[in-house]
């Protein structure tokens, strides 16, 4: 079983360079889910495992966001979507690397990769730094044999 879905930190498994997203996976449902939690959100199931998630998926939605959130001091617009990853039968909403979205099609290759936005650096310093995050970028597009 799972233990608590944590932070975003606890999403994520950094190798080789690159970012993997951690999500769950029931075998009482089959079925994946991110982020990870101790319970099956499809059936409730407490059998859930951390497992890594893929890498890449394919663009199913997308927009520029143009207006700052409460507390957001990164850049505007930016790029936010949802991507189905391959082979886990899962969509997931998070930030794209293209704020542009007439740069974007549907069924576009995309790729979770490391990404920087403006943050915190010291406690209670004042002073901002940069905040690793994770976000999906357009790939090549590859042929299909």
């Amino acid at each position: 079983m799972a233990e608590g879905a944590g932070g975003p930190d606890a999403w994520l498994a950094r190798d080789d360079g690159g970012l993997t997203l951690l999500g769950g996976w029931s075998a009482t449902s089959g079925r994946h889910h991110f982020p990870p939690a101790p319970l099956c959100p499809y059936t409730g199931a407490d059998d859930v495992e951390v497992v890594p998630l893929p890498r890449r998926g394919t663009l199913w939605a997308w927009t520029a966001v143009t207006s700052a959130p409460p507390g957001y001091e990164g850049p505007v617009p930016y790029g936010f979507g949802i991507v189905e990853l391959e082979d886990a039968g899962l969509r997931v909403v998070g930030r794209l690397t293209e704020s542009d979205p007439a740069a974007l099609r549907f069924g576009q290759p995309m790729e979770v990769v490391p990404d920087e936005l403006p943050g915190p650096s010291g406690r209670g310093s004042g002073k901002h730094g940069r905040l690793a995050v994770w976000a999906f970028a357009p790939t090549e597009m590859t042929t299909v044999p």
